[in-house]
């Protein structure tokens, strides 16, 4: 039965890394007073990526905000089903509103740019649903430098990136597939980083598995055509030249953090920073942290994009 069930859970994981499931967009820029435009752009290969762009007018400065895996731009409603049953296991029953997030950095006097990164949202599907980890997601990021490049309000502002998680992820490999893109990018804000191999593995214990990590790889592989090997973030890390800062629940049960420690030290940039959130096992909490206490990411952002 133990064998049954492990095997149940390892084929879940594979078929949700084979085809993403998608999460709606519940909230909206509006219900915070916000004005914005919808758009959509594409990714460096051509994936229609759907956002908004959320003005500030008289500001030359402009973040651009990636999201986490299985989320949207809007959040994640894991306070609902199925999405409860799937994280409530591991404390993260909560939903995840980012629209607070753009009012205060619209408030703060940036505009804002956030977007559906591919197979999440609205955002179209690219190489069949699949979730590589950032590899194929960090065209997304260099779709989305390119849109602010390209349009006429925007092309001459200063840039920051708020990535989380798999935005991050995707950021530091945009970085190794074309570092110059980020000329313009004066500096980075990353929550929780991760390596897929670690997460993968704290989701089998929260769900009382115990996984050979060979096996675990074999079906990864099987379902999505990328191993571990290839997964590799804290490889990326070390062509992040922008500055940079990292911040991560310290007890957050679905990652350890030597790993979050070892990306961090890995990043080249000499302007860096790590901060802990103590006292929480919930990932979540590292999600929702800015618009908790949004001082060291607004001051991050203000010492980084001053004209």
């Amino acid at each position: 039965m133990a064998d049954d069930h492990a095997g149940h859970v390892l084929d879940a994981i594979a078929a949700a890394l084979g085809r993403l499931p998608r999460s709606p967009i519940m909230h909206y820029p509006s219900e915070r007073g916000l004005a914005y435009e919808d758009v959509t752009f594409p990714s460096a290969d051509g994936v229609p990526l759907e956002g908004w762009f959320i003005p500030a007018p008289g500001s030359d400065r402009l973040v651009i905000v990636n999201h986490p895996m299985y989320f949207t731009r809007s959040g994640l409603p894991s306070h609902l089903e199925p999405w409860k049953s799937i994280w409530g296991p591991s404390g993260n029953d909560i939903e995840v509103d980012f629209t607070p997030d753009l009012a205060i950095l619209h408030r703060a006097g940036y505009n804002v740019l956030t977007y559906d990164l591919r197979s999440h949202g609205l955002s179209g599907t690219g190489n069949g649903g699949i979730a590589s980890s950032g590899i194929f997601e960090a065209r997304d990021v260099l779709g989305s430098l390119n849109y602010v490049a390209g349009r006429a309000d925007t092309r001459n502002m200063t840039v920051g990136l708020f990535s989380r998680c798999l935005g991050f992820n995707a950021t530091l490999y945009a970085m190794t597939l074309a570092p110059e893109a980020f000329a313009n990018v004066r500096c980075l804000a990353g929550p929780q980083p991760v390596t897929e191999e670690i997460i993968l593995g704290r989701v089998l214990a929260v769900a009382g598995v115990t996984a050979d990590p060979v096996e675990l790889d074999r079906r990864v592989r099987l379902a999505t055509g990328i191993g571990f090997a290839a997964r590799d973030t804290r490889s990326w890390a070390k062509q992040c030249t922008v500055p940079t800062y990292v911040y991560q629940v310290r007890d957050d049960v679905l990652t350890v953090p030597e790993d979050v420690q070892t990306i961090f030290d890995n990043i080249p940039a000499t302007d860096k920073r790590l901060s802990w959130i103590e006292d929480s096992t919930a990932r979540w909490d590292g999600y929702l942290e800015f618009q908790r206490r949004p001082g060291p990411v607004l001051d991050w952002f203000a010492d980084h994009l001053s004209t």
